[in-house]
């Protein structure tokens, strides 16, 4: 079995992807429910303007990191996954956000090689950077980017992801599918390997 580069989003992907909104609507005087997150950026869920939810996130994105539920099968999956394969994880979040982001992952028990705090959503170049075979995403417009520069993708199914999946892309519904997803691929690429030598 091939050993694989695994790159993993956190927010949404090994986080729960509704956490924020509790924290949301007590301080917008907001009714949010995870079905109204149509769309991944919250302003527009919320109806504001992004510099007003900037305000909010700056007072209030490590309390939301720090409370945020891990979901099902992610410690037993990766753990499993570790065994073989590398685990980088690369997310949108600010360098700041680093201390909570590693202090989540650990209390956690999430095993990893790297963590990849860029700040902004292109991570096409850390992808590359990291020979990347699968990255695992939340973010629609992250897996056609990812896509587009020929990366496999696995997009782990939310209200706000729902567009059409371009050739690349693999929509999953929980962690248990992304193990046989990744299991599967391993046993593939080593199967053609040993073809090609």
């Amino acid at each position: 079995m091939k050993k694989l580069s695994l790159c993993i989003d956190i927010d949404g992907t090994i986080t729960e992807a509704y956490d924020w909104i509790p924290r949301a609507n007590d301080y917008f005087n907001t009714k949010v429910t995870p079905k109204d997150v149509k769309v991944y950026d919250i302003h527009k869920v919320l109806g504001i303007k992004s510099e007003i939810y900037d305000e909010f996130y700056n007072l209030y994105g490590e309390v939301i990191h720090e409370e945020a539920k891990i979901r099902r099968g992610v410690k037993e999956v990766l753990t499993k996954l570790y065994e073989k394969h590398e685990i980088h994880f690369v997310t949108a979040r600010q360098k700041k956000m680093k201390d909570v982001t590693e202090k989540w992952l650990s209390q956690h028990g999430v095993p990893l090689d790297t963590l990849s705090l860029l700040g902004k959503h292109d991570k096409v170049a850390k992808a590359q950077e990291l020979a990347c075979d699968v990255f695992i995403e939340d973010r629609y417009e992250n897996a056609v980017q990812l896509a587009e520069y020929g990366f496999k993708v696995l997009l782990i199914d939310c209200y706000y992801n729902k567009g059409p999946l371009s050739s690349g892309i693999t929509r999953v519904m929980n962690w248990l599918e992304i193990k046989d997803f990744i299991e599967g691929y391993a046993q593939q690429t080593y199967h053609y390997a040993k073809i090609a030598t």
